[in-house]
């Protein structure tokens, strides 16, 4: 069911919300990452939580999405965000308090309501 749901989303609302952060505009950022099988270069609307050391995540749909799993077997990636690329060099673990806390209010109360907690950092070099 889960991947029935990411091919929705795909296809219906990703088009549009990339458009959005291509622009700079909302609150989304683009995920420019390598497919891991394919070479093949993706685009993944997602909202990230910007701080000192890059972006915070939050995997919604957990660590087995593929874009995560491309940015992890890269090594990295491009996050293009307010119309900026940043380059990404890695990835590690944020616990949940700091993930939340990344997100500030009123998105951390959403989070915490949907009781989500996987947060990773994307360390912008």
């Amino acid at each position: 069911m889960k991947r029935w749901w990411l091919g929705v989303l795909s296809h219906t609302l990703n088009p549009l919300t990339r458009r959005l952060a291509r622009a700079g505009r909302g609150p989304f950022a683009l995920v420019r990452h390598v497919g891991r099988k394919s070479g093949r270069t993706y685009e993944t609307p997602l909202i990230l939580a910007r701080v000192p050391e890059g972006f915070v995540a939050e995997l919604t749909y957990g660590p087995e999405v593929d874009w995560f799993r491309n940015v992890v077997a890269a090594g990295g990636c491009v996050v293009v965000a307010g119309g900026a690329e940043h380059r990404v060099d890695g990835v590690t673990t944020v616990d949940r308090e700091d993930g939340l806390r990344a997100f500030g209010f009123p998105a951390s109360v959403v989070l915490r309501l949907l009781r989500r907690g996987e947060f990773r950092l994307l360390h912008a070099g």
